[in-house]
């Protein structure tokens, strides 16, 4: 790789995650302070629950249920991909992002067609909320984010290139609000540190505030 050349940094995430989101976020500052370029993909909180759904809270048990809110988004993003390339998918996950979470406006139906054309997609892409035509997409993109750490994490998942060409992965960094400038290229740097460093696993702490949107 050139000393021009920016690194590739994989980003899992699905929509209905507010934490996805302000990581999301975070990245997209990171590429302004460090030589980064991030490549957008989608993984499922509905796929990584559809086996554990009895010991989920009820809540959270009826998004993951097919049908449930969990679905629509991804769903829809996804077909955005097939369909319209690779370039739609982060452009998508802004515009459903900011309405879902900035705004408060709700998973839906009015939500989802607001972004799409906020992000200036055809509007019948919204009819592949409720179909399953791209579902084996949508688990193949989900596997691969996931089996880079493991079932025991959920989204986001970042996946940058390792010195010996092999993938360094990880869940997180979970984060409120999202660092800006100099703070994100920093906490850029330490993750980048730890997750390179064999045999680390994990730093955790309880989180004692809500998701903070910006």
């Amino acid at each position: 790789m050139s000393e021009t050349a920016k690194t590739p940094a994989d980003f899992w995430f699905d929509p209905l995650c507010p934490w996805a989101w302000l990581t999301s976020r975070w990245m997209l500052e990171v590429e302004k302070v460090r030589p980064v370029e991030v490549r957008w993909h989608v993984m499922s909180l509905a796929v990584l629950n559809e086996d554990k759904l009895d010991t989920l809270p009820e809540e959270y048990r009826e998004n993951m249920r097919p049908g449930g809110k969990a679905w629509g988004p991804v769903r829809v993003v996804v077909a955005a991909q097939q369909l319209h390339g690779d370039e739609a998918v982060g452009r998508l996950y802004t515009a459903l992002g900011t309405r879902f979470h900035n705004e408060g406006l709700g998973v839906n139906p009015e939500s989802i067609a607001a972004a799409l054309e906020d992000a200036g997609l055809p509007a019948d892409l919204i009819e592949y909320a409720g179909k399953d035509t791209y579902d084996t997409q949508l688990r193949a993109s989900h596997k691969e984010g996931i089996d880079l750490v493991g079932q025991e994490v959920g989204t986001p998942v970042i996946a940058v290139p390792g010195s010996d060409g092999e993938p360094i992965a990880f869940f997180g960094p979970v984060v409120t609000p999202a660092p800006k400038g100099e703070q994100a290229a920093k906490l850029w740097d330490g993750t980048l540190m730890v997750a390179s460093t064999p045999g680390f696993y994990e730093i955790k702490r309880t989180r004692t505030q809500p998701p903070v949107f910006d």
